[in-house]
């Protein structure tokens, strides 16, 4: 079930969605502060192209207090407004049936687009 799903998902908006937040990342990456942040925004990108079948992992190192400022920074910076935008389009594929799955894939994406530094998707 879950390759159809990501089929279906890159068919429609998952492949340019990843493609976004890849190109994002690696424009992100081009100052040096950047760095860390675009190389999440990639990780959220290539988490995006197949998030069926997927559960969110901690890292080793998630509790970490550089991790906690970082994943502010993020919020503050980035990750307020992706958040809204896989909330908005889960809100909106929640409505009918055949979207219900498409939707959990979105809260799942929001939940890594709010803190994407010491988690990740596997």
């Amino acid at each position: 079930m879950s390759l159809l799903g990501n089929i279906i998902w890159l068919i429609f908006g998952g492949f340019l969605s990843g493609v976004g937040y890849i190109l994002g990342g690696i424009s992100t990456c081009l100052t040096i502060i950047g760095i860390p942040f675009g190389l999440a925004t990639i990780e959220i990108g290539i988490a995006s192209f197949t998030p069926f079948g997927r559960t969110i992992k901690k890292g080793p190192n998630a509790d970490s207090t550089l991790v906690l400022i970082l994943n502010l920074v993020w919020i503050v910076i980035f990750g307020w407004a992706i958040a809204l935008n896989h909330l908005f389009w889960g809100v909106l594929l929640a409505i009918t049936i055949i979207g219900i799955p498409f939707a959990k894939q979105h809260f799942k994406l929001m939940n890594l687009a709010l803190f994407p530094f010491g988690r990740s998707l596997e």
